[in-house]
């Protein structure tokens, strides 16, 4: 069963940001994987608006997505952690970044004029979504916020968020409470006397 989780400061601006926190690790070992099927993963699209309605990817699709996934997080933690990103991961998005040309098409409509569309095979779709989500990154991890990012402290949470405080450091509410709990279990422990 998927427990719905608040979303992490930032996810609603930064698609790369909602995309490597489609897998999360919840405490007692349990995970929630939000692409774990073809289907799901085409939810997960449509919801951000990245492939229009009606769109039905297959398993090769899901699974390049949940490939960049697996590259923009390694890319996250690293600088989260200030360590250089490993090359294969900086590949593999710089390959999503130039996969695909990024102007949508002009087509014109009768009675409607003209308009731009992304109209694509299912293939295309997944790689121009994933071209928006890792330019998305390139622009965060670079830009005037990218030292804001940062990974949930609240162990074993590793959802990665946008700090709206210089102290805050856990994702969630939830989160917080249990990070504040473990500090005063830690607190308490250290007063008590050994036996």
């Amino acid at each position: 069963m998927k427990v719905p989780l608040p979303p992490a400061p930032g996810t609603s601006e930064h698609p790369c940001l909602a995309l490597a926190n489609s897998i999360v690790t919840l405490p007692g070992g349990h995970g929630i994987d939000e692409l774990d099927s073809p289907e799901n993963a085409t939810a997960w699209l449509v919801a951000q608006e990245l492939v229009p309605e009606g769109t039905g990817l297959l398993e090769y699709c899901q699974l390049k997505l949940t490939n960049v996934r697996g590259h923009l997080r390694q890319l996250l933690e690293s600088h989260t952690l200030g360590v250089a990103p490993d090359p294969a991961s900086l590949d593999a998005i710089n390959g999503a970044l130039t996969a695909v040309p990024s102007a949508a098409l002009l087509s014109y409509h009768p009675g409607e004029g003209l308009a731009r569309v992304s109209n694509h095979p299912v293939t295309q779709l997944v790689d121009h979504a994933m071209a928006a989500i890792t330019e998305d990154a390139a622009s965060l991890l670079t830009g005037p916020d990218a030292h804001r990012i940062t990974q949930c402290a609240s162990t074993p949470c590793d959802r990665f968020l946008l700090r709206t405080h210089l102290r805050r450091q856990w994702c969630s509410e939830r989160c917080g409470a249990r990070q504040r709990a473990t500090r005063a279990y830690a607190r308490k422990q250290d007063k008590t006397p050994a036996g």
